[in-house]
């Protein structure tokens, strides 16, 4: 692949260019010269292409000529879109296969903590969280008590993270909405990284407490607390509360070792944001490499972001292991036709700037791309969004595509690591769950590496192989549950980073 350009497929009708290509330019192995100037990750022409005729990149449609295409021209959102909708072969399980899994004694292994009731974590951290917006600012007096030298005696303990967010109150008592918040907080508050966690209320909220912890089936335990501000007797007597009880449990929550465990405990998120040209050629499908591997040693990864995998969702119902999972996925992206359309939206309004900046130009490109993350194995699994993840194996969350928002209701699920590609320069990190960040080119790893765990770039350039960077990939994964920490952890990013997905409206 170190080439001008790179051809992903035989039938492809196009190339992507490896380097910034001059006028003139010959595109190796064929007899076309580049017509114009293209930047790096974008598409140029080996072919004729008519108006109306499809596109092909990957050997699967990436969209429709809106003008005629000549031979060399450049191939982005001013002669290509997404034209009328094609008919996709869902073709429910016909790709599914059984899954070849590492013997149990052989399986790779971390160093993760076992909490006392068998669950697995990766990160030993104290939440606070909020169950309305109000509780927001006495949630961060708390959690700002513990941070420098505070924990000092506690090597153990990974931090005190504040988690809020903008909702919780000018909604219905009931329905979806309320339903989905709960059920975020609830994941996070169950979630085995969180040693002890306090859900910080106001009192006069919609989303009280005592109906969020009902519904969520949460029992008060010493490390299970809640505190209402109007009933304590207002801010100052909140903050000295929840200081007071993260005081006292300082002590046991350190009290923690690190033992050797199976990987088959790992609950791996799957990210990808600011996308570019090379997402789908580097990083995504090394990210599913090391993916595969996971999965033939027991664990579990989660696909999310739908409006990210619409027009290639037949690539996963292939591979679902019974047509009702299938169908259930193709439920969920005919869920998402429909609302963007009541909305005044269409899904094809993703590629963002960025992307197409980045030689991006439909959604059907992005989505052929992020869909490599998911790897080659069987989809055993679709769940909704920040419903408990249910392995081993290949499992799909419905969420938006927006990151943060996708990311929490992948953390909701259960996910005890994260690994996120980036071509344009994503700064992303997560609490209590560690995010890896891959980046996809060489250049925006050497600009960024503060930010950046991995070069995935040279795949692109010839110095590795898919192959070879997917298990760097996974090596990492299993040294960040054992406690390595990741760029994102070394900056202090994972807070704010906590976003509930809002729906309906606000009254």
């Amino acid at each position: 692949m170190a080439s001008l350009t790179i051809r992903l497929h035989p039938a492809d009708n196009v190339v992507v260019a490896g380097v910034d290509l001059l006028p003139g330019t010959a595109i190796p192995g064929t007899s076309v010269e580049a017509r114009a100037a293209i930047p790096s990750g974008h598409k140029v022409a080996v072919q004729a292409i008519a108006t109306g005729e499809p596109v092909r990149k990957y050997n699967q449609v990436i969209g429709f000529a809106t003008a005629d295409i000549a031979p060399g021209d450049h191939v982005h959102v001013h002669n290509l879109g997404m034209g009328d909708s094609f008919e996709r072969d869902h073709a429910f399980g016909a790709d599914a296969k059984p899954t070849d899994h590492v013997p149990e004694s052989e399986r790779a292994t971390f160093q993760g903590i076992v909490r006392p009731d068998g669950r697995v974590a990766t990160r030993n951290y104290i939440g606070v969280l909020t169950s309305v917006n109000c509780s927001a600012t006495a949630a961060r007096m708390i959690a700002d008590q513990f941070r420098g030298a505070a924990l000092a005696d506690y090597p153990n303990i990974d931090g005190v993270v504040a988690l809020t967010h903008g909702s919780g109150c000018g909604m219905g008592a009931q329905g979806e909405p309320i339903d989905l918040l709960r059920r975020t907080i609830g994941g996070y508050a169950r979630h085995p990284n969180f040693a002890a966690v306090i859900i910080l209320g106001l009192g006069c909220e919609v989303n009280q407490i005592d109906k969020l912890v009902e519904a969520e089936g949460l029992a008060p335990t010493e490390r299970l607390h809640t505190i209402s501000i109007q009933d304590i007797g207002g801010t100052a007597a909140a903050v000295r509360e929840g200081v007071r009880l993260i005081q006292s449990l300082l002590p046991q929550i350190n009290d923690v070792k690190r033992e050797t465990l199976p990987a088959s405990h790992l609950t791996l998120a799957l990210q990808c944001g600011g996308s570019d040209g090379y997402s789908g050629i580097t990083a995504n499908p090394a990210l599913g490499y090391a993916v595969d591997l996971l999965i033939r040693n027991g664990g579990t990864a989660v696909l999310s972001e739908t409006p990210e995998v619409y027009g290639a969702e037949h690539l996963l119902t292939r591979r679902a292991v019974t047509p009702e999972i299938g169908r259930k996925l193709v439920e969920r992206i005919g869920w998402w036709e429909e609302y963007t359309s009541r909305t005044g939206g269409e899904m094809n309004n993703n590629p963002s700037p960025g992307n197409k900046k980045g030689g991006l130009t439909t959604i059907l490109e992005k989505s052929l791309g992020a869909v490599a993350k998911a790897g080659t194995t069987n989809l055993v699994d679709v769940v909704r969004y920040a419903e408990p993840i249910q392995g081993p194996g290949l499992v799909f969350m419905d969420t938006p595509g927006y990151d943060p928002v996708s990311a929490t209701g992948q953390v909701a699920g259960g996910a005890n690591v994260l690994c996120f590609t980036t071509g344009r320069g994503s700064v992303f990190g997560s609490k209590p769950t560690p995010s890896l960040k891959l980046a996809t080119n060489t250049p925006l790893y050497r600009r960024m590496t503060d930010d950046m765990d991995i070069d995935c770039g040279t795949i692109a350039t010839g110095d590795a192989t898919i192959e070879e960077v997917g298990r760097q990939i996974f090596e990492l994964v299993l040294a960040t549950a054992s406690g390595r920490k990741t760029k994102s952890e070394e900056l202090g990013f994972g807070a704010d980073e906590f976003a509930p997905w809002q729906m309906g409206a606000v009254m």
